[in-house]
């Protein structure tokens, strides 16, 4: 296994190195997204992460797109985990659960609200046998209000927290991004989430329940659409690729039929694309002076920056606009990710080897640290693959463990 060098090692493991988070135990009792990423955020950074699946397996094992029958997502998902099976449903299931939750710091569900404590492992119940126990519970909505006992996805979230209503044309359609964004997002304030509690644990001596509704993060990120509705009753537009705060800002087709973004939300730098572009006396219109002034006479910059940039192919336009210290992007698919080489100088990219098919490559620890890198150990495992060695910690041997799959408990 090999992944590119970098100041700090993010790569797959090659010897011993502390890990920021080694000696947590954490429980995935969670499905689909946005609970098992926030798992695996911590699982990158060394904690143990036991992912237990009903037998049938999570539906994130088959979602999207496979390779001879085996899940690709997955793969990335369930990284640095440990996969047993067990089935909640039945009272020696219930047991063997609340006897790993009695060794765990953290545990991670995304039940409907209501579920557990029906089963006799609520937080009531786990957090007499444990009281460090962090309990971090995932939903569409929350534990309480009208709302909760609704089915939840990142879907309805993108939907409800006003990202659909400003994304798209302005003469199209509210739309909804093509990846799960909003499960995305309450993974990452998941992770942040449970460090909190973990952090005031150190204090308090006592774990606590994270209540994680997923209309919530998404809603954040919008910045200051809720109170400048408050404040002035203006809701923003939908405006395609353009922005309602600064211009030019776009995306444009090169000569080569490939793309580019720009943006200017610093005046030095929209001022450095016009004098690129050859229309420096547009600097000195009033209009200039602001983004939002600018956004009012989006038209004729568009006009100027996108017919200088359609009569040149995309590596003449970014190495125009990086040589005149302007901001550029190229349009990227996953192919140009994969060959670019600032992606490749910060290893953003891991390839690890799996027993199914062989080496993957994927994204790797979002993040680097200088003492303590995270790294990608393993990908994501078979189905009950470390059964046997977990549950033989609490007294399961093979004979029971035989009987205990006969009975579908595993």
């Amino acid at each position: 296994m090999s992944t590119h060098e970098t100041p700090f090692r993010t790569g797959p493991a090659d010897g011993p190195e502390t890990a920021a988070l080694e000696g947590l135990r954490v429980l995935d009792v969670s499905t689909l997204f946005a609970g098992p990423l926030a798992a695996t955020m911590l699982g990158d950074h060394g904690a143990e992460v036991i992912k237990i699946e009903h037998p049938r397996g999570d539906p994130a094992r088959t979602h999207g797109a496979q390779r001879d029958g085996v899940g690709l997502w997955w793969k990335m998902l369930a990284r640095n985990k440990k996969a047993i099976t067990l089935t909640l449903s039945t009272p020696r299931g219930q047991e063997l659960f609340r006897e790993l939750a009695a060794d765990a710091d953290v545990v991670i569900e995304n039940f409907r609200p209501g579920t557990l404590e029906r089963w006799g492992i609520g937080w009531e119940e786990l957090s007499a046998r444990n009281p460090r126990l962090v309990l971090a519970r995932v939903t569409g909505f929350g534990q309480f209000g009208p709302y909760s006992n609704r089915p939840g996805f990142g879907t309805l979230a993108e939907a409800m927290s006003g990202f659909a209503a400003i994304t798209g044309e302005a003469d199209g359609p509210p739309t909804l991004p093509p990846f799960g964004l909003a499960d995305g997002v309450a993974a990452l304030t998941t992770a942040f989430g449970v460090m909190t509690a973990l952090k005031a644990r150190e204090s308090t001596g006592r774990g606590q329940v994270l209540d994680m509704a997923i209309i919530e993060p998404l809603l954040h990120l919008l910045g200051p659409q809720v109170i400048a509705y408050d404040q002035l009753s203006t809701l923003q537009p939908r405006t395609g690729n353009r922005s309602s705060n600064n211009a030019p800002r776009n995306t444009y087709r090169c000569a080569d039929g490939r793309w580019v973004a720009v943006s200017t939300s610093a005046q030095s730098i929209a001022e450095r694309v016009m004098r690129l572009v050859g229309t420096p006396e547009l600097i000195d219109e009033p209009w200039f002076a602001s983004g939002a002034t600018r956004a009012e006479h989006v038209e004729e910059l568009d006009a100027a920056v996108g017919g200088w940039i359609a009569e040149r192919d995309r590596d003449e336009v970014v190495e125009a606009f990086e040589k005149a210290e302007a901001a550029v992007a190229p349009i990227y698919t996953a192919a140009d990710v994969l060959t670019d080489p600032q992606y490749a100088a910060l290893g953003s990219i891991v390839s690890i080897d799996d027993d199914e098919l062989g080496p993957v490559r994927f994204q790797n620890v979002p993040f680097r640290l200088s003492e303590t890198p995270g790294r990608v150990r393993s990908t994501g495992p078979a189905l009950g693959h470390h059964t046997a060695e977990i549950l033989a910690r609490h007294g399961v041997d093979d004979a029971e463990l035989a009987r205990l799959r006969e009975q579908g408990v595993v």
